[in-house]
C-alpha cells in the first residue's frame, strides 16, 4: 500500500513542478519568477526525498540537502541582485 501512495506523491510532485516552471514562464513579473523558481527548489526536494524512500537510498536524501542549500543561496542571490542591483557588496 506504501508503494502506491508513493506513486501517487511522485505524480502530484511531478505535476506541481511542471506548474511551476509554467510559472516561471509566464509571470508577470521578476518576483513572481523567483518565488516560482524557489518553490520549484522545494518540490524537487520533495520529489528526491519521495523517490529515497522509494528505492530505500540515503544517498538521495544527501542529493535533496544539497539541493536545499544550493536553492536558498540562489533564491538568495536572485532577491538581492533585484533589489539592490549587485550581489557581492
Amino acid at each position: 500500500m506504501i508503494h502506491y501512495a508513493l506513486i501517487f506523491a511522485l505524480a502530484c510532485f511531478g505535476l506541481a513542478l511542471l506548474m511551476n516552471l509554467y510559472r516561471v514562464v509566464k509571470a508577470p513579473g521578476v518576483g513572481d519568477r523567483i518565488l516560482a523558481l524557489d518553490t520549484m527548489v522545494i518540490n524537487s526536494i520533495a520529489l528526491l526525498g519521495l523517490y529515497g524512500i522509494l528505492q530505500g537510498s540515503a544517498i538521495y536524501f544527501e542529493a535533496s540537502m544539497l539541493l536545499a542549500m544550493t536553492g536558498f543561496i540562489s533564491t538568495v542571490a536572485y532577491t538581492r541582485f533585484l533589489l539592490r542591483g549587485d550581489i557581492i557588496e
